[in-house]
């Protein structure tokens, strides 16, 4: 079922006022009405505009629409990509909308199959309401909200607490979405890993009546570090070694998540080998491994002193061909 973006429709903004779509609507109509237009699709078109002003104009339906927008544009990219349309969620048709008569809406038979699915049993009830003025606010939660939070491998190995600042979009008294800024500290559970969700319980959109709100999901991504990166709950460490500690072998200082530890390297390590310690990734009821990779790094020759060592290296090793290695 493809997906009906109203405000395209009506030509105004999503932060568009009631008089703005009031004016939005006349203007179209009188365009489109199929006694004046001589478009071949003035009835189509004129139906369109209906189904939005239908929805825009009212503000319990226009809430309920706005609250839908995430799923909206998921579904649609969705499409795009070969996956179903849109659909709301299993309980949407249970929610108590009301509809009133407008002059020139016509019946249900002129909404399209999104409005008819997504405002549900309350689409095919307006016949029934004939001129009922009584209207209610659905109780209807709100809307999970989506967002990402970038980590540095640190927080997820030792815990942390995080500010994050989101715009999300409210709506204000009249019932127009309007954008608010807020800040809240995250806390960042030891050893969760890069794509995971944390979820903050009511910090999503809010809800519709006395619906609760819903959740705000967060997903996690590391920051790129040239010393370190995650696969899993396994760490891989990038460690520098002087030539003749990989030649000669013995214990080696470095710096972990974990802090400072000491590894012993076996003698005539090679560059780009690595070296696991077991247990010591991220934190898990299994951690995870720590695998070193061991980097040979040769120091540059500054002074005299320093490039007649390199000279005398040389000619200890006459026979040492570095490109027959590769």
């Amino acid at each position: 079922m493809d997906y009906k973006d109203y405000y395209k429709i009506l030509g105004v903004d999503k932060k568009a006022s009631t008089d703005d779509i009031k004016k939005a609507y006349r203007k179209l109509a009188r365009k489109y009405h199929p006694d004046i237009s001589k478009e071949k699709d003035a009835a189509a078109r004129m139906a369109e505009v209906n189904e939005a002003n239908t929805v825009l104009s009212d503000p319990e339906k226009r809430a309920a629409y706005d609250a839908m927008g995430d799923e909206m544009q998921f579904a649609q990219n969705a499409r795009a990509q070969g996956g179903g349309g849109f659909r709301p969620p299993p309980d949407w048709d249970q929610q108590d909308f009301h509809f009133s008569s407008q002059g020139d809406a016509g019946s249900d038979a002129d909404f399209s199959d999104f409005f008819s699915q997504m405002f549900g049993q309350a689409a095919r009830a307006r016949r029934h309401q004939g001129q009922q003025g009584a209207r209610s606010t659905p109780d209807m939660r709100g809307q999970d909200q989506h967002a990402s939070i970038e980590l540095d491998l640190q927080d997820s190995y030792s815990g942390a607490v995080r500010s994050l600042h989101l715009r999300s979009t409210v709506l204000d008294d009249q019932g127009i979405p309007t954008h608010k800024d807020k800040e809240l500290q995250v806390t960042i559970p030891k050893g969760v890993r890069e794509g995971q969700m944390i979820r903050l319980a009511g910090q999503g959109n809010p809800g519709l009546g006395k619906g609760a709100p819903g959740d705000l999901l967060l997903e996690v991504h590391f920051r790129s570090d040239p010393r370190w990166w995650s696969e899993g709950k396994d760490v891989y460490q990038r460690v520098p070694l002087a030539p003749w500690e990989a030649e000669l072998g013995g214990p080696v200082p470095f710096k972990t998540l974990a802090g400072e530890l000491e590894v012993t390297v076996p003698a005539g390590y090679r560059s780009g080998r690595k070296l696991r310690l077991k247990g010591k990734g991220l934190p898990a009821a299994t951690p995870g491994d720590l695998y070193l990779v061991l980097d040979v790094v040769f120091p540059p020759a500054a002074t005299p002193a320093q490039k007649q060592a390199y000279a005398d290296f040389a000619r200890a090793f006459p026979q040492f061909d570095a490109r027959s290695l590769s």
